[in-house]
């Protein structure tokens, strides 16, 4: 092959390469969000927001009466509840076909949901929960970590934990593996009226003030006449946690005025609990509209 040729070639394989990494999925996405709660990434806080894709090492954290739901690529759903530190790390060339990594669950409780089409596929995923680290098989699990100890109940499928040397598996649902701080862990079988209750930790219900994608009512956090103005008031909101935006508009005299936005709330009774749960947080006097 004649260099010229060769180098074409090299470049052209190259360019490909370079399209399927910028093509390639993001390793997962915030799926819905009950404010407040963040993501730490490089250094930079900024507030957790519907449809925000997350990368392998981000930092999640959410803060009191809080929800996250986050959506792997593949089809698998973390639940984060509130007073959580999440990260994830990926090692996933083609993370729409199978999760390779792990899921670290620093603070808090969680629920993982093997995706439906994902329980026939090998996922290599590592979740560890405090002190125990849990191997997975196509599963439902709900878990939480704490000053307390460690808590993982089975509920779909199979898992192995292991914690200080010692491997424990769990094959029946509604047995969680119960690790005391400081004392000999054991294996209990969950009650579900008590697990009940254990899962509203991580639900997000209809009421609650979460956004997502597709909600189409807003809460307006404020309206100002200057961008510094305006800047302020976007400042505030998400310094508490709120994924704020502006939206400049024009009014019939021609001026420009600087709406600051709370998005995604699928009904009005929705984005009435988010504006409350921010003026709570903040002096801010927000409203709804659609």
């Amino acid at each position: 092959m004649r260099p010229q040729n060769r180098l074409s070639t090299v470049v052209a394989v190259l360019a490909l390469l370079l399209s399927t990494l910028v093509m390639a999925a993001p390793a997962a996405t915030v799926e819905a969000v009950q404010s407040p709660a963040w993501r730490e990434r490089g250094g930079n806080t900024v507030p957790l927001a519907a449809g925000m894709e997350l990368k392998s090492g981000d930092v999640l954290r959410t803060g009191p009466d809080a929800r996250a739901y986050l959506m792997l690529a593949e089809g698998s759903r973390v639940k984060l509840g509130e007073a959580t530190r999440f990260t994830f790390h990926s090692r996933s060339l083609q993370p729409e076909k199978s999760f390779r990594g792990a899921l670290d669950v620093l603070a808090g409780a969680f629920r993982f949901t093997t995706g439906r089409l994902q329980k026939a596929r090998p996922n290599e995923i590592g979740i560890r929960v405090g002190t125990a680290t849990i191997g997975i098989r196509g599963t439902d699990l709900w878990g939480r970590t704490s000053d307390e100890g460690d808590m993982v109940a089975l509920l779909e499928g199979r898992i192995e934990i292991t914690r200080a040397g010692q491997v424990t598996e769990l094959t029946q649902p509604l047995t969680y593996f119960d690790a005391p701080a400081g004392k000999a862990a054991g294996v209990r079988a969950l009650d579900p009226d008590v697990f009940s209750t254990l899962a509203r930790q991580t639900e997000i219900l209809a009421g609650d003030g979460a956004a997502d994608a597709k909600g189409k009512w807003r809460v307006l956090v404020g309206s100002a006449s200057s961008q510094t103005a305006a800047l302020e008031l976007y400042d505030e909101a998400r310094d508490a946690g709120f994924a704020a935006q502006i939206r400049p508009r024009q009014t019939e005299a021609g001026h420009w005025n600087y709406d600051v936005l709370l998005n995604g709330y699928a009904s009005a009774a929705e984005a009435e609990v988010a504006a409350a749960r921010l003026k709570a947080v903040t002096e801010l006097k927000p409203g709804v509209m659609k």
